[in-house]
């Protein structure tokens, strides 16, 4: 299935790539372009978010395996291509050089932007990760081992900046599942955000005109205004007994970042700090969100969530309501927010 017609470009621009693969839609793009291999920018990136994963000669897991790469390996993608038939709701394949070619679904497009530390003001400002990953401390002389790892674009409440005995500046990130409850991080892994960063999009629309319809079967997400399709990105459904409820939904719940853990710190089965752009639809969780533990968009693999990119999570936060104000960390509108029709 193609997302919707008036959503794709009458030539593919470099910047028109860029945002198409931030969507996770460049699986659906490039065959309307007849392209099977587009070049990356030169700092392009990518971090193995599963356990492992395997290279190959071609873009494809019938070809002739070369090495494995380590969860948390970062490599340089040099080129995207078009692979095999199979897995076909993903085929997208990066290109490591003179490595070989690793499936996408397995790698976070990651980069390294370095940050100068800037003052926090009272009350603290959201703020965001720009390297592929940073560890995190209880405190800033490091004398135990990190409590965390943060990942690239993922989005933390900053409440102030300290310099350790050596000068190096940090940030104090507060954690908002575990109260009381803060972490030191390198400042310059970590951007503070501006008010036009997280500014509304599309707020001269009325709110009554702006829906969201998910296609669970195409696992696509589609944003309108009226009747005009604005936005796709593809998803990631909840799987199997976590399957995502079909209905009809409001984004009446909003939070630009969450610490979500199940049961608690002693027995985890999940523990993922930092998740960015979360939309709730239900009141027991379920809600649109960034992702950065795969990028395996297409499919169904979630706890009943809507697993996005953090790029089209972040378009997703920004163009629904209520809108969260710019210091503060979530919204709540009991029986409010945009209209989210969810099909099969």
């Amino acid at each position: 299935m193609a997302f919707p017609d008036d959503l794709l470009p009458s030539r593919l621009s470099r910047r028109d790539f860029l945002k198409l693969a931030g969507l996770g839609l460049l699986g659906l793009a490039l065959p309307a372009f007849n392209l099977r291999r587009v070049e990356m920018p030169p700092d392009q990136q990518g971090r193995v978010a599963y356990d492992y994963v395997d290279l190959y000669a071609k873009p494809s897991f019938d070809a002739k395996r070369l090495t494995r790469l380590w969860h948390d390996q970062v490599v340089p993608i040099a080129a995207v291509v078009i692979g095999a038939e199979k897995p076909a709701y993903n085929r997208l394949w990066y290109y490591v050089p003179q490595r070989g070619y690793v499936h996408s679904g397995g790698v976070q497009p990651v980069r390294v932007e370095l940050n100068s530390p800037q003052e926090i003001p009272e009350g603290g400002v959201l703020a965001e990760v720009t390297v592929p990953f940073t560890d995190v401390y209880r405190s800033v002389e490091r004398t135990r081992p990190p409590v965390y790892r943060l990942y690239y674009a993922t989005t933390h409440w900053v409440v102030g900046l300290v310099k350790d005995a050596s000068g190096q500046a940090w940030y104090r990130i507060e954690d908002d599942k575990w109260k009381e409850t803060y972490y030191y991080a390198p400042a310059r892994h970590i951007r503070i955000l501006k008010p036009s960063d997280v500014a509304p999009l599309s707020p001269h629309v009325p709110p009554e005109e702006k829906r969201i319809r998910v296609d669970l079967t195409h696992q696509i997400v589609t944003a309108y205004e009226g009747g005009r399709a604005v936005y796709a990105a593809k998803t990631a459904t909840g799987m199997g007994y976590f399957g995502t409820p079909v209905g009809e939904f409001r984004t009446f719940h909003k939070r630009p970042y969450r610490h979500m853990a199940a049961g608690n710190r002693a027995e985890p089965d999940y523990d993922l700090p930092g998740i960015p752009w979360v939309c709730y639809i239900t009141e027991n969780g379920i809600s649109f969100h960034g992702t950065y533990w795969h990028n395996d968009f297409g499919k169904p693999r979630s706890h009943g969530c809507l697993n996005l990119s953090p790029t089209a999570a972040k378009w997703i936060y920004r163009w629904t309501l209520p809108v969260v104000p710019f210091h503060e960390q979530y919204a709540y509108k009991k029986n409010g927010g945009t209209l989210v029709e969810i099909h099969q």
